[in-house]
């Protein structure tokens, strides 16, 4: 399984340097960091402008050919990213960034897809069923619902609470408020900031998981190894959870994976809603801001994320069915 696993490290690691090298290539022609300076008031002598964007490696009037070299050699020799229009270090924001939306985005898309899980495999096993058309019509209701729309409500009925009760229960601007000097008093504080967006998420994947584990176990269920299981004498428990569950993982894994990879640059709503300065954030201010290398770190970023998504996948799929891990042994062997 590791040779298997590596050859797909090989294919993904090929396929990231492309689609970093065209997300250059179409920011470096699409986006235009010397409109930010030809607007600013009182207006700056175009010489000087000039300088600022050379000195950045974002000169329009510089060839594109020229300018990739830079960028490129600068990346493998000393792992820098540039420098955004206004002089900050890319590398500087991606190093606070990412850690933001670590804590962010992991928690609440770890427990959305294990409540998914549950719920689907619940709803499978008693299709038609009351608790079934509950539950599906719960999971279609939060699909249904943007993401901002479930965050501002739970912002709402936070605020409601800490009113009626007259605390401070509920905090949801920032990673960090105020908080006392007793032992575990920032931790507690994060736990409090953290509570709403890891709810929304929680939500919104629960929703999403537990429709794709509710139609993949069926498919599950209705399966000739299920039925023989069953004729064994094997209890429907048991069946289940030893063959029906396990095989409607292997689709379920991947899905997970991909969805929290590419979660880390997609969570823009959340975390603009609830004041997190993680990637996706940057993400957007970088494309508004016109900042050519701040756009490609975060593709990269994305890139990376989906390349161990697609690594975790595999795995977990290596892992979940024997056929892929005797497959490739033999084909080593």
């Amino acid at each position: 399984m590791g040779i298997f696993l590596f050859k797909r490290f090989l294919n993904y690691a090929v396929l990231l340097v492309v689609a970093v090298n065209l997300s250059w290539l179409l920011a470096a022609t699409q986006l235009d960091p010397r409109s930010l300076y030809e607007v600013a008031n009182p207006p700056i002598d175009p010489v000087s402008i000039e300088n600022n964007l050379r000195s950045r490696n974002l000169s329009d009037a510089v060839p594109l050919h020229q300018r990739w070299l830079v960028w490129s050699r600068a990346i493998v020799t000393e792992w820098d990213w540039g420098q955004s229009p206004r002089g900050s270090r890319v590398q500087d924001e991606i190093d606070r960034r990412i850690w933001v939306s670590v804590r962010l985005i992991t928690l609440g898309s770890l427990l959305g897809a294990l409540l998914g899980v549950v719920i689907g495999t619940w709803t499978a096993a008693r299709q038609y069923q009351l608790s079934d058309k509950m539950l599906t019509f719960a999971a279609l209701l939060g699909l249904s619902v943007p993401s901002f729309v479930i965050a501002s409500v739970l912002q709402i009925m936070a605020t409601w609470i800490n009113e009626s009760t007259g605390t401070r229960f509920f905090e949801f601007v920032g990673e960090t408020g105020s908080h006392g000097n007793g032992f575990g008093a920032e931790f507690v504080d994060r736990l409090q900031h953290l509570m709403l967006p890891t709810l929304a998420l929680t939500i919104l994947g629960a929703a999403f998981f537990s429709r794709i584990q509710r139609s993949i176990m069926l498919d599950s269920l209705s399966s000739d190894y299920v039925r023989t299981a069953r004729a064994k004498g094997l209890r429907k428990s048991q069946a289940i959870i030893r063959h029906a569950l396990r095989m409607s993982l292997i689709p379920t894994s991947t899905y997970f994976a991909f969805s929290v990879a590419t979660l880390f640059v997609g969570a823009a709503f959340m975390e603009i809603l609830f004041s997190f300065h993680g990637m996706g954030s940057y993400a957007v201010s970088s494309i508004l801001g016109q900042d050519v290398h701040g756009v490609v770190a975060t593709a990269a970023f994305g890139g990376v994320c989906v390349l161990l998504g697609a690594l975790l996948a595999d795995l977990m799929v290596a892992w979940l069915d024997p056929r892929i891990r005797l497959g490739s042994a033999a084909r080593v062997g």
